[in-house]
């Protein structure tokens, strides 16, 4: 079971970094830190709403169906001459459906930790989406997952395999005050997690060089 620090390090990992960033005009670089720091918030996001059947029925039915992984067998031919409308479109549900009314938050404290503008943030996360809903429903058909605890459990193993410090922070990020919502809490959490080089941003490593 690949986490995601395997992914973002992996070659597909790295292509999904240059192709997103060349879609965006954003640098490698701060396109690789942006989605260390923003793919874990979306995929803890997913893993809250898996706790109920509802959301667990909902994310089991667009993995099986169109975000059953399919793709990631062109990445080359997804990123050529810019991403379709339909996969930014596609994004902006799942963003929608993932974050609610508080997606700006998201937005604007990922772009305060990150540096890069708001605007640039939103472009960014309407392209990653769809892209780790198609790594998530990889994954599910891998390892056989069929119901909530299966993807309860594996929703937790892409999460783990980051340093302690880093766990405790995305831990704490998914609920820091208790009341069982991880959206309020996003934007103090990653605001507050230290300079570009750590928090959320450090997950990479030195990866970037940054």
């Amino acid at each position: 079971m690949s986490g995601l620090l395997d992914l973002l390090n992996s070659p597909m990992g790295k292509q999904i970094i240059s192709g997103v960033s060349g879609s965006t005009g954003q640098s490698e670089s701060d396109t690789g830190n942006l989605l260390s720091m923003a793919m874990p918030v979306l995929m803890g996001a997913m893993k809250k709403n898996v706790q109920t059947p509802d959301g667990a029925a909902g994310l089991m039915g667009a993995l099986s169906g169109k975000h059953d992984g399919s793709i990631l067998d062109n990445l080359g031919g997804l990123f050529q001459g810019g991403v379709d409308e339909s996969v930014t479109k596609d994004g902006e549900g799942i963003l929608g459906h993932l974050l609610g009314g508080n997606r700006p938050n998201v937005e604007n404290a990922l772009s305060q930790k990150s540096g890069m503008d708001a605007g640039s943030v939103g472009q960014i996360l309407k392209v990653a989406a769809p892209i780790l809903m198609g790594v998530l429903g990889k994954q599910t058909k891998q390892a056989g997952v069929n119901d909530a605890g299966g993807m309860n459990a594996l929703l937790g193993g892409m999460l783990g395999g980051q340093p302690k410090e880093n766990q405790s922070l995305i831990s704490s990020l998914l609920d820091a005050d208790g009341d069982g919502s991880i959206l309020d809490d996003v934007a103090g959490m990653v605001l507050n997690s230290g300079g570009k080089k750590g928090g959320l941003g450090g997950l990479l490593g030195g990866l970037f060089g940054k």
